[in-house]
């Protein structure tokens, strides 16, 4: 089968479409032919992982550290890139009863990855579903990531009908999807992200959009609710005016100092951080594509690539110019 290697850490021309062994799967696995993938802001961060400092990275160094031991010091350990994926079942093993082959699937692989080929495999009972039939398996291929982590942290806060939210890096995958559920959940949403993707934050269905090139939220008076950050870009101490009385700044990547700030917080009372993990699970997905299909939740694609043009989609990816997902295409790919 193709697909697309990982051999060194670097810049997208690292990334070389090989042919390589088809996986077979095990008593409990699911053999998916992959119709179509991602790129990420893991797969980004994968691929040139030589050069991540832990001044750089997103979590505490202890994480660094470990993250480091999994994915390699100095040459990848984890070839294949691609941690969402739809596809259509293939082969089941032995003791599968969930699936069956001809079924249209989705699902999250995590940090094992392996999305940039031709075929992949994965446990039952991991985060695969059957796809909403009313998205194409481009659509879908774009949803598992953003969305279940969107929905495991987004239980951490209070929302609901009137409650003011704010996204900081609403137009990634997790923030895109915190904006939607949000709104589902009937909260009026602002959004923060950069120039070119204040439409694409508009369509989301954001009822403000902020362009932090131009401006700072924490100085325009508004208080919230909830305020997300996803990057760490924000700290407490800016933030601490815009958060209502009993506010939460919910941190998805934090360093340190904003461990500590949710210990404090938590012991004081009023405004408060949190910290939240996400590994994602095979029910929040199974919630994902029932609000998928009551079209409270879509996603909205700016390009597609095929296969062998992998690099050129990290490129395009890591531009600052996207609007949207980016899509790599697997089915159908030459080597």
């Amino acid at each position: 089968m193709n697909a697309v290697i990982l051999t060194k850490y670097g810049p997208p021309e690292v990334l070389q479409l090989k042919e390589v062994g088809k996986p077979v799967p095990k008593k409990n696995e699911v053999l998916v032919r992959v119709h179509a993938t991602s790129v990420g802001f893991g797969d980004l961060l994968v691929r040139d992982f030589r050069s991540i400092s832990p001044r750089r990275f997103h979590m505490p160094a202890l994480f660094w550290v470990f993250a480091k031991c999994y994915f390699g010091f100095a040459r990848p350990k984890v070839a294949i890139l691609g941690s969402e994926f739809s596809g259509v079942v293939e082969a089941v093993g032995a003791e599968v009863r969930t699936f069956t082959p001809g079924d249209s699937v989705f699902g999250y692989l995590g940090q094992r990855m392996g999305a940039y080929a031709e075929y992949l495999c994965i446990r039952d009972d991991d985060c695969i579903v059957h796809k909403p039939t009313t998205m194409s398996f481009e659509e879908a291929a774009v949803v598992p990531y953003g969305s279940v982590m969107a929905l495991a942290l987004l239980r951490s806060a209070t929302i609901g009908s009137g409650r003011k939210v704010l996204i900081n890096g609403a137009s990634g995958g997790i923030g895109s999807a915190a904006v939607q559920l949000a709104k589902h959940h009937g909260a009026k949403v602002t959004g923060v992200c950069g120039t070119p993707r204040l439409d694409f934050v508009r369509s989301l269905g954001a009822d403000c959009v902020i362009d932090y090139t131009r401006e700072d939220f924490t100085t325009r008076g508004e208080v919230y609710d909830l305020i997300v950050d996803v990057l760490g870009k924000t700290t407490f101490s800016r933030c601490r005016d815009s958060l209502a009385s009993d506010g939460v700044l919910l941190f998805v990547s934090f360093k340190m100092n904003a461990l500590l700030q949710m210990l404090w917080t938590k012991t004081v009372g009023g405004k408060r951080v949190i910290c939240a993990f996400a590994p994602g699970s095979k029910e929040d997905l199974e919630s994902v594509r029932n609000l998928v299909d009551a079209k409270a939740f879509k996603s909205i694609i700016d390009k597609e690539f095929p296969l062998d043009q992998a690099a050129e989609a990290h490129r395009y990816a890591g531009s600052g110019d996207k609007r949207g997902s980016v899509v790599i295409k697997v089915s159908g790919s030459k080597a």
